[in-house]
């Protein structure tokens, strides 16, 4: 690990202020990525700016068709909520099955949300969900927030501070997981919200967290377990590695689509 200035945010406003004032400053949540990151030498940040202390960014908000979470709300948060198990089941099942008790009791939406890791869980709910990305300057529809692998529109010295999901009619999630690390090796959510169907695919792609617009429409036609499965997904742009290749990978969105469905009811 390289050497590097700590510095601890009481607020957004000393966050952004550290950060634009640093050389090459990072934003620290969890940690779970960027401190083995740095833990290997694949980073060299000149500043980290813990966000820990910054007690506006954590918690769960019940809007009564929508809830919201602090950016710096903990898996484990999630995954225990009330609020969350009563509005958004499936957002629930997700946090609960991310990674291991370690990573949930310190990993973070935001920060999950940030780094948009390729086989992360939260980007596939944020895009299913159509959930709104609200930062310390603007606030983001879930269409426009994800880049690419590892990428988002996020601005340098820009800051998540919540994430508000709209309450679905229906949703549900399913991954294939691998078995050592958790992460994806393809995970799918479903849902009916705001009067459309919309399939999100996360651990597959090339580029990251996609929607899966041809499951979207059997599923618009037919909500069941029997038309999802029933679409022959292209292998097209889908990672393939030691773990899955492409083309395996093509038909577990379909299978894990279906489970999803179920899972929906």
């Amino acid at each position: 690990m390289y050497q590097f200035n700590y510095q601890k945010a009481g607020s957004q406003d000393d966050a952004v202020s550290a950060l634009s004032s640093a050389e090459d400053g990072k934003f620290l949540a969890g940690g779970m990525t960027l401190i083995p990151t740095l833990k290997q030498r694949l980073a060299q940040p000149s500043d980290l700016v813990d966000l820990s202390g910054i007690n506006d960014m954590v918690g769960i908000q019940d809007g009564g068709d929508s809830i919201t979470i602090g950016a710096m709300t903990r898996h484990v948060d999630v995954a225990n909520s009330d609020v969350v198990g009563s509005k958004i089941p499936a957002l629930q099942h997700l946090a609960s099955h991310i990674g291991d008790p370690q990573v949930r009791n310190r990993g973070t939406i935001g920060g999950s949300i940030a780094n948009n890791d390729p086989a992360a869980d939260y980007p596939a709910a944020v895009l299913a969900l159509n959930a709104t990305v609200i930062t310390n300057k603007r606030e983001f529809a879930a269409d426009d927030f994800f880049d690419g692998m590892f990428a988002t529109n996020l601005e340098e010295d820009e800051l998540i501070t919540a994430i508000r999901f709209p309450v679905p009619e229906k949703a549900g999630y399913a991954k294939f997981p691998n078995p050592a690390s958790r992460y994806a090796l393809v995970g799918v959510m479903v849902a009916q919200t705001g009067g459309e169907t919309r399939v999100s695919v996360t651990g597959a792609g090339q580029d990251g967290v996609f929607r899966a617009s041809d499951i979207e429409s059997a599923l618009s036609g037919n909500w069941s377990a029997e038309a999802a499965k029933g679409v022959k997904m292209s292998d097209d742009g889908l990672n393939s590695d030691i773990h899955a290749s492409a083309e395996y990978r093509a038909h577990l969105i379909s299978v894990m689509a279906s489970r999803a469905v179920d899972a929906a009811g």
